[in-house]
């Protein structure tokens, strides 16, 4: 049995305490035995470690080799670059895994500095980490609670616990037994460590301290959850494997070849320099295959897509999320204030026999009974907004004085019209609040309450601007409305009066009773507008939205219906269930179910779970501390930004205006940025296929080296940064939220992107072949001139073309992109200074390479283009 299943009196003697408290002997006995009350630090890998751990991945450990060699043989610029790059890459990833540890942090700063206890009979204050189990400790407005407890004494203590159950109403605690199994949400008699008091005082006795409290196994369930790597990252660690360990076969077999002619060969050249430029080109050959730049470049527009996100509401925390979401098939959010409005509102009321469905917008039109129902709704009420703007009080009774002031009757002109001249505040006892307040000549007691209470002590009903007495048919249309409104899972209030005598100066309990029934008003945390359509687009997307929230299961499943959430056969659980469910049930069950209600933390993890078990790339919503784990395992956990520092810590994103609308607006965003992401891996691996074919070409038929080193370094200087930076960022494409999620085991050359590679490499790697031979024709060096400039202009104008996979360039608009525009005119730029005199012998760039060849070359590259346009149109109309 849980400690809310047994008697406080049992609880006490489980752990061998009593109301005056622990002796200190005792007490420190105990704290040895328990350890401090303080969440338990998880050893950290030290950051040298996971500095080193960066250079494991085998495209790293290539262009590392490639570098080592370069610096043998002299060449040091390149290898310089390559260290620098990958040195930065290093330092972010041991950021960003510093970063992700602060959610830990945050939950240890979320602890009670201090407790009131009674210990060797009397009330100290101590630190709170000293708290053992069996300690009393007693409890007042405005405390945050120190540890986990067992209630023993509440007077009237509400607590809010948002911040474990994700619901934003206090709860009233009490000392009764609950005999049931209960969600952590309704263990009524029982306090956790992190949450406020905001109102009352009590006492409660420790039943857990430091890990073992309800924050503790959050931070144990943090500590443990997965770390996922995103799709993107996945495949790009695959296919970095790949292409090492393949790079590595052509290189050594390319210098192979080239060695053997040179040893079994007749030249009379010099054997170990001939060896030596073999390496070196063999070097080359692996720098100008590998896109050194694409971790960089991918970086570079991830971040572009996290300042389009930021323009979304969205603030991305860690890059790789921007691509996650473009992935994403389940969207798992709470209600509270992410699907709705964050805010209770009236919706609905009920007057008996009322000629208005609605309140008239003009007061002077209300009749008696209209004007009754607003005065209470204002009157009884103890909330307000202050000067800042701020509402302050009760989330109900504020959605009654904002009723008041819609319907043009200022609550504070109404207060300083009728000042209150007595109360009975509100108790979840009588589950009535009445004040006092002279009208119209005459001394009135105001009431509002739960319905059935007020039914039950009612006399009399307004109507017609007259009192009459409540009969059963009266009544019973009384109780209709009131289960209606329940039915739609609303909230319900009842309103009445009664006369006092005048010269009645206070009232009791005994007071309460023979009420004028007027009314009844029926209020929810309505839906956000936008929602409805995003819940839409979503589905058009490919993308299942899931409520899983703290509420009940009745409002829960009511929004559900009510904004489209769920379908026909879909079903609402609540965590209770879904405890109750083994693997297999859940896993057979679980396309059905929308909505999960009053969930626990491990629910949530454990819903996130089974979804990613299908393979489902899985987004999670929350704010409060016990949605931290499922936003750490969840694919990419998105937090609110009036949420809890632990829960932003855990998540990649975070939602400033705690919107779902955001959530798919930047899916969209997400979506985009992967295609341009491969759109500019199409364009590099493209551009250094065809470099790679031309080489093979001259290889297997025994032609000159087409390209010098140097050549094919300049190349990429040139080639594989700016020209893919201006691809990632190209607009939305048309269509882009009417296409499935992409599947996870998809590859980044999936989608047509490899016929593309091979398409464009192809037609490149001819161009670049013709153009060698023409050159030939004159000589070798004219021969490496005419390639070396057909390969550049080919790479540089094929950005043109990789722009889209489907589109040609003109049909999407040929300067809609002003960067491509940019980075072509700057690769122009940077091939015309191998031109000048002074660099021509560095690049071999022979004196009578002149206009007529450079014509031919880009001629060549721009026909290239052409083609792969062309290309486009016939493998698109396909």
């Amino acid at each position: 049995m849980e400690m809310y299943q047994k008697k406080a009196a049992d609880v006490l003697e489980e752990l061998e305490a009593s109301q005056q408290g622990l002796s200190t002997e005792e007490a420190a006995s105990r704290l040895d035995q328990y350890g401090y009350n303080e969440i338990a630090d998880k050893e950290k890998v030290p950051t040298w470690k996971l500095f080193l751990e960066t250079f494991k991945d085998p495209m790293v450990i290539v262009l590392l080799a490639a570098a080592a060699v370069q610096i043998l043989i002299g060449e040091w610029v390149e290898s310089i670059i390559i260290f620098l790059v990958l040195l930065i890459n290093s330092v972010i990833s041991v950021v960003q895994t510093r970063k992700a540890e602060s959610s830990l942090e945050a939950l240890r700063d979320m602890s009670a500095p201090d407790a009131n206890v009674m210990r060797d009979g009397t009330e100290k204050t101590i630190a709170a980490k000293e708290l053992v189990p069996g300690d009393i400790v007693y409890l007042e407005a405005g405390d945050y609670i120190p540890a986990d407890g067992r209630m023993l004494e509440s007077g009237s203590l509400r607590v809010n616990e948002g911040m474990l159950t994700g619901e934003s109403e206090a709860v009233e605690k009490n000392t009764d037994i609950i005999e049931d199994e209960a969600a952590l949400g309704d263990r009524l008699n029982m306090v956790y460590s992190s949450s406020l008091v905001v109102y009352g005082r009590g006492t409660f006795v420790v039943t857990g301290t430091g890990n073992q409290t309800e924050v503790g196994k959050i931070a144990d369930m943090l500590s443990t959850a997965e770390q996922k790597e995103t799709p993107l990252q996945q495949k790009l660690n695959s296919f970095s494997k790949k292409l090492g360990v393949g790079i590595l076969i052509l290189c050594i077999a390319i210098f192979a070849v080239q060695a053997a002619r040179i040893w079994f060969g007749d030249s009379e050249a010099d054997t170990t320099t001939a060896l030596l430029n073999a390496l070196m080109f063999s070097v080359a050959i692996a720098v100008a295959a590998i896109p050194e730049a694409l971790q960089s470049i991918v970086t570079i527009v991830l971040s572009v897509g996290t300042n389009k996100m930021a323009k979304q509401h969205a603030i991305i925390r860690k890059l790789p999320a921007v691509e996650t979401l473009g992935s994403t098939r389940i969207i798992c959010t709470d209600k509270t204030g992410t699907l709705t409005q964050n805010k209770m509102t009236v919706t609905d009321d009920f007057i008996p026999f009322h000629k208005n469905e609605r309140l008239p917008e003009n007061p002077d039109e209300w009749d008696k009974s209209e004007r009754f129902l607003v005065y209470i709704a204002a009157l009884c009420n103890d909330s307000y907004i202050n000067q800042e703007n701020q509402e302050i009080g009760d989330p109900t009774e504020v959605a009654l004085i904002q009723f008041a002031d819609k319907h043009a009757h200022s609550y504070q002109e109404l207060r300083k019209k009728y000042p209150r001249e007595a109360e009975l505040p509100f108790d979840s006892d009588r589950k009535l609040m009445s004040t006092v307040h002279h009208m119209d000549g005459e001394r009135l007691l105001f009431a509002k309450g739960g319905p059935d209470v007020m039914f039950h002590r009612a006399s009399h009903v307004l109507l017609d601007g007259e009192e009459q007495p409540l009969t059963d048919d009266l009544l019973e249309r009384f109780e209709g409305a009131n289960e209606d409104f329940s039915n739609q899972a609303l909230r319900v209030l009842a309103y009445g009066y009664k006369h006092l005598p005048d010269n009645q100066t206070d009232i009791t309990y005994e007071d309460e009773r023979d009420f004028v029934l007027v009314g009844l008003t029926a209020m929810m945390d309505p839906p956000r507008e936008a929602v409805y359509g995003s819940i839409e687009e979503a589905k058009a997307a490919g993308i299942r939205t899931i409520m899983i929230t703290g509420d009940h299961k009745t409002t829960a499943q009511a929004i559900g219906r009510d904004i489209g959430l769920m379908e026909n056969e879909d079903i609402a659980i609540t965590g209770k269930d879904l405890d109750k469910m083994s693997e297999e049930e859940l896993e057979d069950k679980i396309e059905q179910i929308s909505v999960y209600a009053r969930v626990s933390p491990e629910n949530k993890i454990r819903i996130v779970r089974a979804w990613q078990q299908r393979g489902a790339v899985t987004a999670m919503t929350g704010d409060g501390v016990n949605d931290a784990p499922a936003l750490k395992q969840a694919d990419i956990g998105i937090a609110m930004g009036s949420g809890t520092d632990v829960s932003k810590d855990s998540s990649a994103m975070i939602l400033t205006d705690d919107n779902f609308v955001s959530i798919v607006n930047a899916v969209q965003v997400g979506r985009t940025v992967f295609d341009n992401i491969k759109k500019a891996i199409g364009y590099l691996f493209a551009g250094n296929l065809g470099a790679i074919l031309a080489i093979l070409y001259a290889v297997i038929f025994n032609l000159p080296n087409p390209f010098t080193a140097l050549q094919l370094l300049f190349i990429n200087l040139v080639n594989d940064s700016l020209p893919a930076i201006a691809l990632g960022v190209e607009k939305s494409e048309a269509g882009v939220m009417k296409r499935k999620p992409r599947p996870v085991n998809e590859g980044i050359f999936a989608g047509g992107t490899l016929r593309t590679v091979l398409t464009r490499g192809i037609l490149i790697a001819a161009a670049v072949v013709i153009s060698f031979y023409i050159g030939l024709s004159h000589s070798n060096e004219m021969g490496v001139a005419m390639a070396f400039t057909t390969l550049i202009m080919s790479r540089t104008l094929q950005t043109f073309a990789a722009r889209s996979n489907t589109q040609t360039s003109i049909k999407i608009g040929f300067f809609s992109n002003k960067y491509v525009i940019g980075a072509v005119v700057i690769g122009f730029a940077l091939y015309g200074i191998t031109l000048l005199p002074f660099a021509r012998e560095v690049f071999n760039i022979p004196a009578s390479f002149g206009f007529q060849e450079w014509g031919i070359a880009t001629g060549l590259a721009a026909a290239a283009v052409v083609c792969m346009e062309i290309a486009k149109k016939i493998f698109h109309r396909a």
